[in-house]
């Protein structure tokens, strides 16, 4: 009887997570957590029993999808040229979040719960910044800010099917990196402005 109360928890909970990356990646973060229940065919007091608080849920909803960013940051510290290094990693990044608006704004969100995963991405790209700016590839005045703002720009692409989203964000992308390399007789850019999400 333990045994069979056990596997039942074990599927709830794994229903619930389907549920919530589902509706996350759908219809953003903003979705109620009765309503993540009942389409799960549980109670909301047996979503809280597994997930205390709702960051712990998108925790758990956007692991693979962390997982995921992490690698792509690992990979792109790999390629020997600085350059190509960034930019395989801002193209992929950009891809990836414009298939799921959930994880997007979760990812671009303090409060979120992606916590330390998303900490070590992050410092990846400080990583990945540096190398690019020390081979005079990128322009000096990047800063990791100007990724973040990327990330959010790239949140709006609307298209009528994930192939022709992920065809916007490729193209965002590579206007963005145009215009991310150096240009001496290019005008500076206003200062950078502090946004909510830093590596820690």
């Amino acid at each position: 009887m333990a045994a069979q109360l056990r596997a039942d928890a074990r599927d709830n909970r794994e229903r619930i997570v389907e549920v919530a990356r589902v509706m996350f990646a759908r219809d953003g973060l903003d979705v109620p957590i009765r309503e993540i229940a009942r389409r799960a065919s549980v109670g909301p007091a047996t979503v809280y029993r597994h997930f205390p608080t709702k960051e712990a849920l998108l925790t758990a909803a956007f692991a693979d999808e962390m997982a995921l960013c992490s690698d792509i940051v690992e990979e792109g510290l790999a390629v020997c040229d600085p350059w190509d290094g960034f930019a395989f990693v801002i193209a992929r990044l950009l891809e990836v979040h414009a298939l799921n608006r959930g994880f997007s704004r979760a990812f671009t969100s303090e409060p979120a719960g992606l916590g330390a995963e998303r900490d070590r991405s992050l410092r990846g790209m400080l990583e990945l910044i540096r190398r690019a700016k020390d081979a005079g590839a990128l322009r000096a005045d990047f800063v990791l800010e100007d990724a973040i703002l990327v990330l959010m720009a790239n949140e709006g692409i609307r298209a009528d099917s994930p192939q022709q989203q992920a065809a916007a964000s490729r193209r965002f992308a590579a206007l963005m990196l145009q215009s991310f390399r150096p240009d001496p007789g290019g005008a500076p850019l206003p200062p950078p402005v502090r946004l909510p999400l830093a590596a820690r």
